[in-house]
């Protein structure tokens, strides 16, 4: 089972399994306890009702520490995993571990947000967002894709089929800087055959003017209004 008290000794496994170093874990912890506080009154159950006992009555559950809790929330945004592997990994039943996902992650959320680390989510306004961090507008843009279950329905499955990953998954498109490496903006989730360059188009992105943009094929032909774009060439096979 992850523990934290175990995988903090080993900092490799810690940044493999949760995408973050020990320093940057510690440092969202306190917003992550503070921000679980507020949404989950210490008074109150699950359901919301007055608490009739102490906290720590009953029987001990699984995700008793706050940092336990935010392990739990950093591996499965990191790693994706279904429900049943997930629980397997904290100790969890599968309906425990649909029970805690839900719970949990709108937290993650609001501390992300109050550490000034949340991607902008509305394309028109990336450029404004940006102008607030002071850093060199240098940016990339790329599809990403993550497997999913395949959907029930014939005419859904063609639309989630993608060539690329020959599987099911969904589709978001991604601005990093290439300076911080901070992902500054994060679109909705579109269908996995969805093309790149469509799903920037409907977002309507508004970059910084002097921005400089690195895109790769995926977007060919797409030129926003900024200072200068740049796609890498395929280079030419050599004919013997």
């Amino acid at each position: 089972m992850l523990e934290y008290t175990g995988l903090r000794r080993d900092r490799r496994r810690f940044l493999a399994l949760t995408g973050l170093t020990l320093r940057e874990f510690h440092s969202l912890l306190s917003a992550f306890g503070e921000a679980y506080q507020r949404r989950y009154a210490s008074d109150r159950t699950l359901a919301g009702r007055k608490r009739k006992r102490r906290i720590g009555g009953g029987r001990r559950g699984k995700l008793v520490t706050a940092e336990q809790k935010l392990l739990f929330s950093v591996v499965y945004q990191k790693t994706y995993p279904r429900q049943i592997v997930m629980g397997e990994l904290f100790g969890l039943s599968q309906s425990g571990t649909n029970q805690w996902i839900p719970r949990l992650l709108p937290v993650l959320r609001d501390a992300l947000t109050t550490l000034g680390g949340m991607p902008e989510g509305i394309g028109g306004r990336f450029a404004r967002t940006e102008r607030r961090h002071q850093e060199p507008q240098d940016y990339i843009i790329d599809g990403t894709e993550r497997r999913r279950q395949r959907p029930k329905k014939p005419e859904k499955q063609g639309l989630y089929s993608s060539g690329k990953k020959k599987a099911h998954s969904d589709k978001n498109v991604i601005v990093v800087n290439t300076q911080s490496k901070g992902v500054g903006y994060l679109s909705p989730t579109y269908a996995g055959k969805t093309h790149d360059q469509k799903v920037a188009d409907r977002e309507r992105m508004a970059y910084p003017r002097q921005a400089i943009l690195h895109k790769e094929t995926g977007f060919q032909g797409y030129e926003p209004k900024v200072q200068q774009t740049h796609q890498p060439k395929k280079s030419r096979a050599v004919t013997p």
